[in-house]
């Protein structure tokens, strides 16, 4: 029986089983298409790093003999669209069975599962992508009933499943987690590695996006590409990690500084989401390290890796499933206000807004406390809408795909879910910036005052924010400190912080 199998560009994993024998009656499938670069505006280094994994992995499937038809960006037989592309070449190849791998993004796979109700006289058959430690809707199961999916509890569940840091049914040391060890500020004069590149050439790909008129944000170094796309590549940051950065993560992982990007972040979301290397080989690889160098890394930086990948990962592509498509759809805050228009260039007097913005545009990448108490603190503060903060986030960086970016940003950074993800929304004044990080020094505006020209936005829109969603948050038990000492404040001092955030709000541009 003639057979199309489709892989999309973020099923990359030659480990699936899939590829364990040469069919000559099967035949793969693989398209660059304008429906995925332009269904939002990306960063141009994410268009450059899908085409060139995607292309990679064809060669390497061609290379072991499998059958494969590829369609770049400027094939004159590419469609654009999936549904047409698939259509025409079950067509003209007299494909009598088409089969392909579970998309992790709700629209594809809608968009599937109506193809193949649409097409009754063709026998298709759909496979799990062989990826995840957990099954799709496996987290909707374990939280029956529940209103909050609380993480700290799936991930104990994985941990016992896949026997990882446990010994005898419990966690090693007899503790579960380590977050509370891993929130200091990157020291003064402190160096952190150089990080770990790769430098490639993508002009003539570059040139073929800009050709065919694809938009997009941010910049790219054409002859110096610095992203892993293949699993060669992906393992050898892997292994950089393990080597240099492992001893040092768990410490620094909140921190943040205008001097360096990449700190002691792994940088390897990218290769995992298109499924290079998979979270097994990744948390094993981990643990193995750690194991062989228990004197130098402490279990603290392992624990708190691992709990980024076998925990937070897997539920939030668990969280997505059991929630869309109601999920994109929530707006719990009611917030309506346009993204201001520096988030696209960094052009800011905020310093820790302008380096957040201005990295994420130079690399595609910002770790996640800049991501969620950099950008989506303010954007939350300011009341930014929920739509226009996903079309960002799942724009701008490298590794957001919707299953993770979404769960993340309308639920964890912006509270649109209400507190499904998160139980208390993730804003802060000032301080904690400073606390975590370098921005503040030199800044135009200043850390400590609330009122005034020249006080910092974080400060008076914190308690702004809090002012006017009282009916909806005072009665949270995480936030009732907040609410106590807003409650304390003479109602002067209160009139002024609220005046002074309108005046900050109605400027928003200028900020």
């Amino acid at each position: 029986m003639k057979t199309l199998r489709l892989i999309i560009g973020d099923q990359l994993n030659l480990q699936h089983s899939w590829f364990d024998k040469v069919d000559e009656d099967v035949t793969y499938c693989m398209f660059e298409m304008r429906q995925e670069t332009d269904y939002v505006t990306h960063h141009i280094q994410k268009i450059v790093a899908f085409f060139l994994a995607m292309r990679s992995f064809a060669d390497e499937l061609s290379l072991a003999g499998h059958k494969i038809v590829y369609y770049n960006l400027d094939a004159p037989q590419n469609k654009q669209e999936l549904i047409e592309n698939l259509s025409a070449l079950i067509e003209r190849g007299g494909i009598e069975n088409f089969e392909y791998q579970e998309p992790d993004e709700y629209r594809l796979d809608k968009q599937l599962k109506t193809f193949c109700a649409t097409h009754k006289k063709l026998s298709t058959r759909v496979f799990s992508t062989e990826h995840f430690l957990s099954e799709r809707m496996e987290l909707e199961k374990f939280f029956e009933g529940k209103k909050t999916y609380l993480m700290e509890s799936f991930y104990r569940s994985m941990r016992k499943r896949y026997d990882i840091l446990m010994e005898g049914g419990k966690p090693l040391t007899g503790k579960w987690n380590y977050d509370h060890d891993n929130r200091k500020k990157l020291p003064k004069d402190h160096v952190p590695p150089t990080p770990f590149v790769f430098k490639k050439d993508v002009t003539k790909i570059y040139e073929l996006i800009k050709g065919k008129g694809v938009e997009f944000i941010g910049v790219l170094q054409k002859e110096d590409f610095l992203w892993p796309t293949t699993r060669q590549e992906s393992l050898a940051l892997l292994d950089f990690f393990c080597e240099h950065c492992l001893i040092r993560f768990g410490t620094f992982q909140d921190a943040m500084t205008p001097g360096y990007w990449s700190l002691y972040h792994s940088r390897i979301s990218f290769a995992l989401n298109v499924k290079l290397i998979s979270p097994l080989e990744v948390i094993n690889k981990v643990v193995d390290y750690w194991e062989q160098h228990e004197d130098e890394v402490s279990i603290a930086q392992t624990e708190g890796f691992i709990r980024q990948i076998l925990g937070w990962r897997e539920y939030m592509r668990g969280v997505y499933w059991a929630k869309m498509p109601e999920f994109a759809e929530m707006n719990f805050l009611n917030h309506q206000r346009n993204l201001p228009g520096y988030f696209w260039t960094g052009d800011t007097k905020m310093a820790c807004m302008k380096h957040a913005i201005q990295q994420s545009l130079h690399y595609a990448y910002a770790h996640h406390i800049q991501r969620l108490m950099i950008t989506g603190n303010f954007a939350l503060l300011a009341g930014i809408s929920p739509d226009q903060v996903d079309e960002w986030y799942l724009g701008i960086y490298i590794d957001a795909i919707q299953w993770v970016e979404i769960t993340n940003t309308r639920g964890m950074s912006q509270f649109a879910d209400g507190g499904i993800v998160g139980t208390k929304p993730y804003v802060s004044t000032a301080n904690y910036i400073d606390k975590m990080s370098h921005y503040c020094k030199g800044c135009y505006y200043n850390k400590k005052e609330k009122v005034g020209e020249r006080s910092c936005p974080f400060n008076s829109l914190y308690w702004h924010f809090y002012d006017r969603h009282k009916d909806k948050l005072q009665n949270n038990p995480r936030i009732g400190m907040a609410y106590r000492l807003w409650n304390k404040m003479d109602p002067i001092t209160k009139e002024d912080i609220l005046a002074q955030a309108e005046i900050h709000l109605k400027n928003i541009e200028q900020l």
